[in-house]
C-alpha cells in the first residue's frame, strides 16, 4: 500500500472505518445537519454561526457543511499513526471537513489549499457518488473515477492532483474529508486553530 500511494499519489483502501463507525458517523452528520436547521428556522442561533456547521460552503451553497466538528477531528487525531502507515511518512493533523451532500450537488475540479497537502475523503453512508481525480497533475484530463462504500477512503495528494465530482444524482451522501500535512510544515499544525476540534474561525486564535 505504500508503494502504491508513493508511485501513484493516491490510493484506495476498502474498510478504513467499520461499516459500525461509517453509520454512526453518517447518522450523527444528518442529525446535526437537522439541528443546525432547527436552530436557525426558530431563530435559536444566527443564519452565519458556524458551531453547529453551515450552509454557507463556498465550493457547494446551501450544502450543509461542518468544519472541525469535534467528532470529526477525533477521527482525524486516532488515525493519524494508521494513515502514516499508509503515507509512509511522519504527519501532522490539519483538520477535518464533512458535508452532507443534496441531489444536484457538485464538485468543480480544483486542487487543494496547503493545510490539505496530504487528505483522505472517507464515504460514510448514502447514495454512491463516485469521486474523479487526475493522477499526473495535468489540469482538464479525463481522469479516473473511484468508487466508494461506507467506511472506504481514498487517500490522495490534494494539492497536487486535480480531483472533482460530477453533478450528484442521488439523495444524500455524507462524505468526511481528513487533512494532514508533512511533519516540517508545523505551522500548519491543528490548520493555525489552538486544538482540534475549533471551528475556523478561531485559526488565528492565540495556542492554549
Amino acid at each position: 500500500m505504500e508503494n502504491e500511494f508513493k508511485k501513484n499519489k493516491y490510493a484506495v483502501v476498502r474498510n478504513f472505518i467499520s461499516r459500525e463507525q461509517a453509520d454512526f458517523l453518517f447518522t450523527y452528520l444528518f442529525m446535526k445537519r437537522n439541528v443546525q436547521i432547527t436552530l436557525i428556522k426558530e431563530k435559536l442561533i444566527p443564519p452565519f454561526s458556524e458551531y453547529f456547521g453551515t450552509f454557507f460552503d463556498d465550493q457547494i451553497p446551501n450544502t450543509y457543511a461542518n468544519y472541525g466538528d469535534v467528532a470529526m477531528d477525533t477521527l482525524l487525531y486516532l488515525n493519524k499513526h494508521k494513515v502514516e502507515k499508509i503515507m509512509d511518512q511522519p504527519l501532522i493533523e490539519a483538520y477535518s471537513y464533512c458535508r452532507m451532500y443534496k441531489k444536484g450537488d457538485e464538485l468543480k475540479r480544483h486542487k487543494d489549499r496547503p493545510s490539505c497537502e496530504l487528505s483522505a475523503t472517507l464515504h460514510l453512508g448514502g447514495d454512491e457518488w463516485p469521486i474523479y481525480l487526475e493522477p499526473s497533475g495535468q489540469e482538464g484530463m479525463t481522469g479516473i473515477e473511484v468508487n466508494l462504500n461506507p467506511g472506504d477512503a481514498l487517500f490522495y495528494m490534494g494539492c497536487d492532483l486535480e480531483h472533482w465530482r460530477e453533478p450528484f444524482k442521488g439523495d444524500h451522501c455524507g462524505q468526511v474529508f481528513l487533512h494532514y500535512t508533512s511533519i516540517q510544515n508545523k505551522n500548519r499544525l491543528y490548520d493555525g486553530r489552538p486544538h482540534l476540534g475549533l471551528p475556523g474561525h478561531l485559526q488565528n486564535m492565540k495556542k492554549c
